[in-house]
């Protein structure tokens, strides 16, 4: 297949999410997700393997695929050439999220997120292959895991069991996981895997294909046929069982699998037996658990399996293990009956007593079914993916926005520091000359606006007189700035003492000009915004017309810059600032001496002040 790196174009406004999984196969296990956070508004990929699989899923699901060949076993050559694909890939696609599962894809898909600095990562915990293995494998097994979770800023284990036994292996922290819902990662589709009726023709069509008469009690299985899967105990407990029930039997839906096969003795089993039925993997297997009469899962380790949900969505009831995963995909004695791990006996009394009662597999069927409506909706499941991406996004804003806080209030009172002392020969003499000129105060007080709302004195040299008129009075302020003040305020040098107010924390050098505090409740909500960051001495605003422009420009502005502030988009208004200030751009707007007064969407409010 040669779709291995489709062209990749970025819409700007929507977050990118990358999944990278093994195989097309486990892709399964994204069916519907995909689709799902594409309507949410997110550009989504999918990494795996090469296969028409693949293919097939990012069509069906409208998303871009990635084809990498990664294989399941550790293979030291075809990893690293894996891993230079896997960073080249995410390298070019610059996700926003990587969501990465199963064990290889887990480990490289983590470290070439890491390598490519993709800044939210998430590992999807679906089971421990290392539970099973010993020695040497066990302990390169456990490192992968843990690598693949030190990788990630959230580890989404998919049942309780799982993340009990993750934490007590050591693999990761409390703090770093997450079970979303009661467990899973794709819910079942409650409406596919619904009870066939009585009499359904489809399922009639399929026991007649199959060989299997009316009067058959049929035991079924869905998975891998692995040691891990437990199909030796199930082989053993189904030839326990045929003595009492002469028409028993075993319907098994799945394929063998040579990275951890079966015991000749059991190859041999299941293809001889008449009463076994091999069916071979299947695309769809709604339609197989309506043949069975019980689901066995005797596994030995799994991280929630799907099948025992979607057996129970089809009104059967079932047998596990009480291994890890497993354990949480039954309510014992409500939807079905557990067993100890590899306990054989103990597995062939369990099916034996479903076998005999068939009130009780009705009544457990029910169950299920209606536990499966309540809790494992997928809709649920995919809402509660992407909370946990709003969460990581949203902490790790946070974050970013904390640092940058730090390190912008640093970079503003060291450079209004080192502005004062270098321009103190010049604010003397501007206040020699507004003493001389203007006479008594120098300096203006006046409160405005800052952070977040909150009232400050904002210090600025004075260019106004108190003039008043026969009537007691402030003149209009064009009668009242004076020649000096003109100056100042056509070079912005009236604004040099704000310097002051940025080393003591209460401007900053760009953000929102500081308004007047009666302004406060004339804004909208989306206008009120503007509060989120420090005022400073110039802004977005300032350099996009500056007094020139109308008050819904000017605001407009400011909560453009509050979502799009960064340090090098400061140091473009600043150096814009200057060029602006020497061509004396926009000090006022037309008819006016300064800016006109902002009147919001209430009533006009006469009210006089002292300086703009």
């Amino acid at each position: 297949m040669k779709r291995n790196l489709i062209p990749i174009s970025r819409a700007a406004d929507r977050p990118r999410i990358a999944y990278v999984i093994t195989s097309p196969q486990a892709a399964e296990f994204l069916r519907g997700q995909l689709a799902y956070f594409r309507r949410a508004g997110y550009d989504v990929t999918i990494i795996s393997s090469p296969g028409e699989s693949l293919v097939r899923l990012a069509e069906a699901e409208g998303v871009r695929c990635i084809a990498i060949a990664m294989t399941r076993a550790i293979s030291p050559l075809p990893d690293l050439a894996s891993l230079w694909r896997l960073w080249h890939a995410l390298h070019r696609l610059g996700p926003d999220i990587a969501d990465v599962s199963t064990p290889k894809a887990g480990l490289l898909g983590g470290l070439t997120a890491v390598l490519a600095r993709v800044p939210h990562r998430v590992y999807v915990l679906r089971g421990l292959r290392l539970e099973t293995a010993a020695g040497i494998k066990r302990r390169v097994l456990w490192l992968a895991e843990y690598l693949a979770c030190l990788c990630a800023h959230r580890v989404v284990c998919v049942s309780d069991s799982l993340r009990r036994k993750a934490l007590s292996l050591g693999l990761v922290e409390m703090e770093n996981t997450v079970v979303l819902g009661s467990g899973g990662s794709r819910g079942v589709d409650a409406a596919r895997f619904r009870p066939a009726p009585a009499g359904d023709p489809s399922v009639a069509e399929l026991r007649g294909k199959l060989g299997i008469a009316a009067n058959d009690l049929v035991v079924g299985f869905v998975g891998r046929f692995t040691r891990d899967k437990g199909i030796s105990d199930l082989l053993e407990a189904f030839s326990r069982l045929r003595p009492s029930f002469p028409q028993l039997r075993l319907l098994l839906v799945g394929a063998f699998d040579e990275e951890d096969p079966l015991p000749q003795s059991a190859r041999q089993a299941i293809t001889s037996d008449p009463n076994i039925i091999g069916c071979g993997p299947v695309s769809d297997t709604s339609l197989y658990y309506h043949l069975m009469d019980v689901l066995v899962l005797p596994t030995y380790r799994e991280g929630f399996p799907n099948v025992v949900l979607e057996a129970s969505a089809s009104g059967r009831p079932v047998v596990v293990t009480r291994a890890t995963g497993a354990i949480d995909s039954v309510k014992e004695n409500v939807t079905g009956l557990l067993v100890p791990v590899g306990d054989v006996q103990s597995l062939a009394e369990a099916i034996a007593r479903l076998l005999r009662e068939p009130e009780l597999r009705t009544t457990m069927g029910l169950a299920g079914r209606n536990w499966i409506e309540q809790e494992f909706c997928p809709e649920a499941v995919w809402e509660a993916q992407a909370n946990l991406y709003r969460e990581i996004t949203e902490k790790d804003f946070r974050r970013r926005s904390r640092r940058g806080h730090l390190a912008k209030s640093a970079f503003d009172r060291i450079a209004a520091t080192l502005a004062l002392l270098i321009g103190t020969p010049l604010l003397l003499l501007i206040a020699l000359a507004i003493r001389l000129f203007q006479g008594r105060p120098v300096l203006f007080r006046q409160m405005r606006t800052g952070f977040q709302g909150r009232p400050f004195p904002c210090l600025k040299f004075r260019t106004m007189t108190d003039k008043r008129g026969a009537d007691g009075q402030l003149l209009p302020d064009e009668q009242r700035l004076t020649r000096l003040g003109r100056l100042l305020r056509s070079t912005s040098l009236d604004e040099l003492p704000e310097l002051i107010n940025v080393i003591t924390g209460d401007m900053s050098l760009v953000g929102p000009r500081p308004l007047f505090t009666h302004y406060l409740d004339r804004y909208t909500p989306e206008q009120r915004r503007r509060h989120e960051a420090l005022p400073g001495i110039t802004g977005w605003a300032q350099i996009h017309g500056r007094n020139a422009a109308s008050w819904e420009q000017k605001l407009d502005f400011d909560v453009w810059y509050v979502d799009h502030r960064s340090f090098w988009l400061d140091v473009k208004i600043l150096l814009i600032t200057i060029w602006k200030t020497f061509k004396q751009e926009g000090i006022s707007q037309p008819g006016h001496a300064t800016a006109k007064e902002f009147m919001g969407t209430q009533k006009p409010v006469v009210l006089q002040h002292h300086e703009n």
